[in-house]
C-alpha cells in the first residue's frame, strides 16, 4: 500500500483546523454563517500558506457537493478554450445540492485572452456558481479580475506556528521531536506548511524513531551549531579571519550557505528581541535548545548598544544580493567585512 504524504494526510479538513491565518478564517466563516458568501474570491500569497485548502474548506462549507466542486489548474490549463468551455458548463445547475464552486488554482498562468473571457462570466455569474482564484503572483492578475473578487492575502505561516504543527504531526506519526529540530525544520521551510511537512516526512523516511537535530541539520546540509557561534563571537570580537574561517569550513562540509546566512540572522535578531523585548523571552526560549539560548542570553549581554541592531541591519543587506553573486559565500564574506570595518 502507498504511504499518503504528509501535507495530504493532514491537509486541514474545517476552518478549526487552519492555521496562521487568523484574519481571514473569521470572515469566511461568518459569510457562511450570514448566508452572504461572495460569488467570487480571490486567494493570495506564497505558497503552501493553504490557499487551495481553505478554498475547498470554504466550497464545502458553502453547500458544495464533491461532484460539483471543479477544480483548474491553470498551469496546465491556461487557454482561452478551457475558460470558453468553463462558461459553457457554469450555465448548468449543480447535479447536488445548491451550489457549484470553481477553484483555479495559479490563476496568474490564465493567457490574457483567458481573462479576458474570464471577466465576462465573473460580471455576470449564474446565482449557483462561486468562483475561488488563487495565486503565488497576485502582480499578474489583472486589475479587472481583482477588482471583482473578494480579496484575501494569505501570510506565511510563523515559525512558531510551523513548529509546534511539527511537533503535533511526529506525536500522531509516532516520532519524537524537540523544539530545537522543529524549529530548524521550520526555519528552512520558509512560511510554507506544505514546504515543512515534507522535510519533515523526508526525515521521517530515515526510519530512526526520535528525530535529532543533528539528522534534521545532516539532511538539510544545515551548519552545526558550532558554526554558526564561531561566526556571530567573530562578529563581537571584529576577528574577519575567524569569521570567514567559519564559512569557508562551511563550504568544505557543504553546508548550504543559504541556511546559514538565514540563521545568523535568526540568531542576531533574537539576541536583540532578548535584548530590548524581555517579554519575549518564553516565546524565543522555546524555539531554541537549552545551550543555544544560553549563548544568545551571553551574547546580547556582550554586545555594546546598538552593535547587534547594526550587525543585522548590513546582514540584511548583503543578504538581498545572493541571487547576483556568482559564488554563494561572498555576500556572507562581504557583510561581515563590512559590519567589522564599521564597528571598528
Amino acid at each position: 500500500m502507498s504511504k499518503v504524504v504528509l501535507y495530504r494526510k493532514y491537509r486541514p479538513q474545517s476552518f478549526e483546523e487552519v492555521l496562521g491565518q487568523d484574519h481571514i478564517v473569521p470572515i469566511l466563516k461568518n459569510a457562511v454563517k450570514s448566508g452572504r458568501i461572495s460569488h467570487a474570491y480571490l486567494f493570495s500569497g506564497s505558497r503552501g500558506t493553504g490557499k487551495t485548502s481553505l478554498a475547498r474548506i470554504l466550497a464545502k462549507e458553502a453547500g458544495c457537493s464533491d461532484v460539483d466542486l471543479i477544480e483548474i489548474d491553470a498551469a496546465s490549463s491556461r487557454g482561452i478554450d478551457e475558460i470558453r468551455a468553463l462558461r459553457e458548463a457554469v450555465r448548468f445547475s449543480p447535479m447536488q445540492g445548491n451550489v457549484k464552486v470553481y477553484i483555479i488554482d495559479e490563476a496568474h498562468m490564465l493567457t490574457k485572452e483567458a481573462f479576458n473571457a474570464l471577466l465576462k462570466t465573473l460580471e455576470e455569474p449564474p446565482a449557483h456558481a462561486i468562483f475561488i482564484l488563487a495565486t503565488t503572483e497576485l502582480d499578474k492578475v489583472p486589475e479587472t479580475i481583482i477588482s471583482r473578487c473578494q480579496n484575501f492575502s494569505f501570510r506565511k505561516i510563523s515559525e512558531e506556528v510551523l513548529r509546534k504543527a511539527l511537533k503535533n504531526i511526529a506525536k500522531k506519526e509516532g516520532f519524537e521531536i524537540d523544539d530545537g529540530t522543529a524549529g530548524l525544520i521550520a526555519l528552512c521551510a520558509e512560511g510554507s506548511f506544505r514546504d515543512a511537512q515534507g522535510i519533515l516526512d523526508q526525515i521521517i523516511s530515515s526510519g530512526e524513531n526520535k528525530i535529532t537535530e543533528e539528522t534534521a541539520r545532516r539532511f538539510l546540509s544545515a551548519p552545526p551549531r558550532e558554526l554558526i557561534e564561531k561566526f556571530l563571537i567573530a562578529v563581537l570580537e571584529k576577528k574577519a579571519e575567524s569569521g570567514l574561517e567559519a564559512i569557508q569550513t562551511g563550504m568544505e562540509k557543504n553546508i548550504d550557505i543559504k541556511i546559514l546566512y538565514k540563521m545568523i540572522l535568526r540568531d542576531l535578531r533574537s539576541a536583540i528581541l532578548l535584548k530590548l523585548a524581555p517579554a519575549m523571552k518564553k516565546q524565543i526560549q522555546d524555539s531554541y535548545s537549552e545551550n543555544e539560548f544560553k549563548f544568545l542570553e551571553k551574547y546580547k549581554d556582550a554586545a555594546k548598544p546598538g552593535e547587534l541592531e547594526r550587525a543585522l541591519k548590513i546582514m540584511l543587506e548583503y543578504y538581498e544580493t545572493r541571487s547576483r553573486s556568482y559564488l554563494p559565500q561572498t555576500p556572507l564574506e562581504l557583510a561581515l567585512l563590512a559590519i567589522i570595518g564599521e564597528n571598528k
